[in-house]
């Protein structure tokens, strides 16, 4: 699942840069920006719950621990952050169709992406506190486990076949690139 997330994610990203021309739409600044959010969302859990599940350990430092839990929570809000701002962008395209390009100019994505990626405290801080920090009576191991896995692999994973590879301009761009080797 993890080398399925990196390869789709990564396949994202190549796609975006090397086909520009055709992929220069606001839309696409955003999938890209997902993508790495993607990326280092999973890989800020999953290499050390690789390394766990094969050695048959489950430990980590407590600095470890804050440092995973800081990048793992900056990339879930930063996600949020940027579909919120997919979300915008098509609500533009839809209801505002002969402002788009003025309203969605670079300015505005650029100013959008960076404002997502700025922002580190929105939904998923109370959703992780609520998840982790609950009185043990309300605790039930094999829950938070399922539910750990489905936030941090299942979601980077699926991401780019959801919002990405279904794309008829994206298959466009992965022929030319096929084409091109």
């Amino acid at each position: 699942m993890y080398l399925l997330c990196l390869l789709g994610n990564l396949l994202i990203i190549l796609l975006i840069f090397s086909n520009a021309s055709l992929l220069h739409a606001p839309m696409y600044f955003f999938l890209c920006h997902l993508s790495l959010a993607d990326l280092g969302l999973s890989s800020t859990i999953i290499p050390k719950m690789l390394q766990n599940l094969l050695s048959h350990t489950n430990f980590i430092s407590f600095s470890g621990c804050l440092t995973q839990v800081y990048f793992f929570v900056s990339f879930c809000a930063t996600e949020n952050f940027l579909l919120a701002s997919m979300a915008y962008d098509r609500y533009v395209a839809i209801c505002r169709p002969l402002y788009y390009t003025r309203i969605m100019s670079y300015k505005c994505c650029l100013c959008l992406a960076v404002a997502s990626w700025l922002t580190t405290v929105a939904l998923f801080y109370g959703t992780l506190l609520g998840i982790y920090i609950r009185p043990s009576s309300t605790y039930s191991g094999s829950k938070l486990k399922i539910a750990s896995i489905l936030y941090t692999m299942v979601t980077p994973m699926l991401n780019p076949f959801v919002y990405s590879l279904r794309n008829s301009k994206m298959h466009e761009a992965m022929k030319k690139i096929i084409m091109a080797s």
